[in-house]
């Protein structure tokens, strides 16, 4: 099932750029002047016109091309391709904190997993059910929250 979502993902990541490259080409395209060639300017972001709107000229000039700038900016790159990643996260080793949520009408207790070699970032609530040697680590857990309590 995760391969033909992943597969779906790409066919669409690929009909995206590809209409994403369609409407940048439309409305992106060089300038079909050359230098020494005269040629018009609008006067739409002009602010220091006065005057109603209707009353002024849409466009100003004839102004001779000097020197062409600003070519069209690179296209940024493409995001990389989607990469599978690995669902196993590695051994658990320590829990750090319990909370209960409600899922369907019933009360259930997760636990915050910290696992061997990661960082904090990639800390995992699980429940109960899903914690190896669960029945272990959870007496150890609770003995230590025990602890902690008759110490203050």
């Amino acid at each position: 099932m995760r391969k033909r979502a992943c597969d779906t993902a790409s066919i669409c990541i690929g009909e995206e750029k590809e209409y994403n490259k369609q409407r940048w080409d439309k409305s992106n395209m060089e300038p079909d002047f050359k230098e020494g060639e005269k040629v018009l300017v609008s006067t739409i972001n002009f602010k220091n016109l006065k005057g109603p709107k209707k009353m002024r000229y849409s466009f100003v000039g004839s102004f001779n091309i000097v020197n062409l700038i600003g070519k069209m900016k690179k296209r940024s790159p493409t995001p990389p391709e989607i990469v599978e990643v690995e669902d196993t996260p590695g051994t658990v080793k320590k829990l750090i904190k319990a909370r209960k949520i409600r899922l369907n009408g019933k009360d259930q207790r997760q636990y915050l997993v910290r696992f061997k070699n990661k960082t904090a970032d990639k800390d995992k609530w699980l429940e109960e059910e899903a914690l190896p040697d669960g029945n272990i680590r959870l007496r150890r857990f609770w003995a230590s929250r025990r602890a902690e309590k008759s110490h203050q």
